[in-house]
């Protein structure tokens, strides 16, 4: 006998999406801090030991990060990501095949307050990843400093991130059997000073050292634009060579992240909070620009793949902005 369960009322559903979203803004804000104190002060209970294993397996797994990271499948399917994908909702377009048998090195843009379109669908299955490119595994690059915290180092390694740095870009896109997708946020969190509503500034102008990666793999630039990722968020006004900037640029020199102070909606209200604002956001990943393989390429062999991959943004940009209601007089700004 068939059982057949009735479908959540629509109050559930936007509870549900609620606290979807609630959780994942506590994973990236919180979560990191809970697992450095409870590493620590489990060490001074009856539970030590659960610490010194952890710390133990540490050190073992230490290499693991930059080697490709640990996907646990389970997680990326979880049921809470399709809540949280619902919520705004966020939609993954394909423009463009994708060779499984090559690997590609994707510029997302922009950065947004959280990045929450990147998150959603390159570590998770929410928008339907794999059913889109079939045969590439897709991973995206984080802060390294998230993955010096115990516990934290695991869950975010889940869903396919990576440290940011060279080695582990590399050890992916040099896979022979191809197949990998590596996404690099490029305006990375100095970008997310200036996400706010409107906003189509990207720190792009003199960020070359993808195109440079990518040359040297002879890897396939893909531009990727989500619209939408700056209008989730209000921030405190922030003009460059104001006091706040410049203190935001001194914190980010030390602990290598920016820190926008940003407000949207709260879980019970829809005046002030920390819960992004029901907006649609669509990433809309262009098709592949051949790069030509050369270990040592020159600066002007960078300039030129540099300024292509800008001109495919900007076309890219051009050609949806009307579907995803950008006004007809906005355009890309590259600083």
């Amino acid at each position: 006998m068939k059982v057949e369960f009735a479908p959540l009322s629509v109050p559930l559903q936007r509870r549900l999406q609620t606290a979807s979203v609630a959780q994942w803004i506590f994973s990236f804000l919180g979560l990191a801090q809970c697992c450095t104190a409870a590493f620590i002060t489990l060490f001074f209970t009856r539970f030590w030991l659960v610490s010194a294993l952890y710390a133990a397996w540490w050190f073992i797994d230490r290499e693991k990060p930059s080697k490709g990271g640990r996907r646990i499948h389970v997680l990326r399917n979880c049921i809470v990501w399709r809540y949280m994908r619902d919520y705004f909702p966020i939609t993954l377009i394909k423009t463009a095949e994708l060779d499984p048998r090559q690997n590609y090195l994707v510029g997302f843009h922009p950065h947004g307050v959280l990045a929450a379109g990147a998150f959603l669908n390159f570590c998770t299955e929410a928008s339907g990843f794999s059913t889109l490119f079939p045969g590439i595994t897709p991973h995206l690059m984080m802060l390294s400093l998230w993955f010096r915290i115990p516990f934290f180092r695991d869950y975010v390694m889940s869903g396919g991130l990576i440290p940011s740095d060279k080695e582990s870009a590399s050890y992916v896109l040099r896979k022979p059997e191809g197949g990998n997708l590596l996404a690099i946020i490029v305006g990375g969190a100095q970008e997310a000073l200036d996400a706010r509503p409107g906003s189509f500034t990207l720190l792009l102008k003199n960020r070359k050292g993808f195109v440079r990666l990518a040359i040297q793999h002879g890897t396939p630039l893909v531009p990727a634009f989500s619209f939408g990722e700056n209008d989730l968020f209000d921030q405190v006004k922030n003009p460059k060579g104001s006091w706040l900037r410049r203190i935001q640029h001194w914190l980010q020199q030390i602990m290598g992240i920016s820190l926008p102070l940003f407000h949207a909606r709260g879980i019970f209200q829809y005046s002030f909070g920390l819960i992004p604002y029901r907006r649609p956001i669509c990433t809309v990943v262009g098709k592949p620009i051949p790069v030509q393989k050369k270990h040592r390429p020159s600066e002007e062999e960078v300039d030129q793949v540099h300024q292509k991959y800008l001109n495919e943004l900007s076309k890219l940009f051009e050609k949806y902005k009307a579907k995803y209601n950008v006004p007809e007089d906005s355009h890309l700004e590259f600083i």
